[in-house]
């Protein structure tokens, strides 16, 4: 048996937090001295460091991150794969920006040898900024899933993605049909749903780009396959809402479209949900679906401002993501930032520990993974990432004078990037190469 010992910073919410809206420090886990112990990829123990060499831990053996915060891995509820390259594409709202800039893109992923390349880039760019979990969108081919998850799993990182099913309203070399989508999705999920650490999710971009045929599929196979997750785009843009009303005339409003062909509940991922309905967020809230925020996305794309406050009261779920490539940066915590100037903007408030909660534990509950990652109880699977509140100078003068815990987890939360990411860690193992010696003990 291998062990490893990490000693730091330890900061995560046990399994007994309460749901994001009422997440303050209080319901966090912060040992200052810890050690965390890590055996065949799983967490077996968190102590502070008087208890660990009072149970004889090997303490000055340990990994020496002190000074340093070990958290729990960050999860990316909305990321898209083949947007990786386009990342900042310049000026144009959605469905402008994704007929000038993500369908000429994501044409390039019929060719297997531009994806397999693309899909090593992005997932070691996901691990680079401290993100051991994603929920991906990759392109119509079948062939982008396959190089998606095989990038993934030769990391050893659980991630879940699906192929994009879209039969209208976009370029014929990216469109498939209800039934080819269907047969297509099916073989995916048979070949790679549950394999190791994947999850497959059903994928129809969003209800402009699907007939009502395709919609219809996409529901058959969340019905045959309950434990699948599904992920679509819901009331991004008002001119896409429009676009909607004009499509499907005979629903309510956006969210029954969806509602209509079985595609809601609580494996549904709703990316964006900024212009609900009360009606649509009590829908959504009684199926148990989740609004997946998107800040970064939001403020670049011009979509408008999500109103948390009016979520929570409803009570939807709502994880975060950075929705990359509208989304302008792979670090969670600059996703988080951008949703904190959001909350700003509303006059709400976006606390630095929910934050942190919706990053961890609260995202991997939203996926139904809270029982595998998320924190550091005893059995879970030990993703984690250390983060340096030393990594860049305005960063260090800016936290070596906060006294309080929720000012350091803000400054990272506000200045934070891929630079305070010291050490990503899969199964308890260094991703990618360390950016100093690092020692293990057997």
């Amino acid at each position: 048996m291998t062990t490893t010992l990490l000693r730091g910073s330890i900061l995560d919410f046990p399994d007994a937090a309460p749901n994001a809206a009422e997440i303050a420090e209080e319901h966090a886990r912060h040992i200052e001295d810890g050690v965390l112990a890590i055996e065949n990829g799983r967490v077996a123990g968190v102590l502070d460091v008087d208890a660990a060499r009072a149970a004889n831990w090997d303490v000055d053996g340990a990994v020496d991150h002190r000074g340093r915060l070990l958290i729990p891995g960050f999860v990316d509820a909305h990321v898209h794969f083949p947007q990786i390259d386009m990342i900042g594409a310049w000026g144009e709202q959605l469905i402008g920006w994704l007929e000038r800039h993500t369908f000429p893109q994501e044409h390039r992923h019929a060719e297997p040898a531009f994806s397999q390349e693309q899909a090593g880039h992005f997932v070691d760019q996901l691990l680079a900024h401290g993100t051991t979990t994603a929920v991906c969108y990759a392109t119509v081919h079948p062939g982008s899933v396959d190089a998606l998850f095989e990038a993934a799993r030769a990391r050893g990182m659980r991630l879940v993605a699906g192929k994009v099913l879209m039969d209208r309203n976009a370029p014929p070399q990216l469109c498939d049909t209800a039934e080819r989508g269907y047969e297509d999705s099916a073989a995916l999920i048979e070949r790679w749903h549950g394999l190791d650490r994947l999850t497959y999710a059903v994928t129809p971009r969003f209800a402009p780009t699907s007939t009502p045929e395709q919609l219809e599929a996409a529901g058959a196979l969340c019905k045959r396959h309950p434990d699948v997750l599904m992920q679509t785009h819901l009331s991004e843009n008002l001119g896409e809402i429009e676009w909607v009303k004009s499509l499907y005339p005979d629903r309510i409003d956006y969210t029954d479209v969806y509602d209509h062909f079985g595609l809601l509940g609580p494996g549904a991922l709703f990316g964006h949900g900024i212009h609900l309905s009360a009606r649509e967020r009590e829908v959504l809230s009684a199926s148990g679906s989740k609004v997946v925020f998107c800040p970064s996305s939001n403020l670049f794309l011009g979509s408008g401002l999500i109103d948390l406050d009016a979520l929570d009261g409803a009570g939807v779920d709502v994880p975060i993501a950075s929705d990359v490539g509208g989304g302008t940066s792979l670090s969670m915590l600059a996703t988080a930032a951008d949703g904190y100037k959001i909350a700003q903007l509303r006059g709400q408030r976006f606390d630095p520990f929910r934050a942190l909660y919706q990053l961890t534990l609260g995202n991997a509950r939203s996926l139904g993974m809270g029982a595998h990652i998320g924190n550091f109880e005893v059995g879970k699977e030990a993703d984690l990432v250390v983060l340096d509140p030393q990594a860049t100078p305005l960063l260090a003068r800016r936290t070596r004078n906060c006294e309080a815990l929720a000012d350091l987890v803000f400054a990272l939360m506000i200045f934070g990037d891929d630079r305070v990411v010291r050490e990503t860690r899969l199964l308890g193992t260094r991703a990618g190469p360390a950016l100093e010696p690092a020692q293990e003990v057997a």
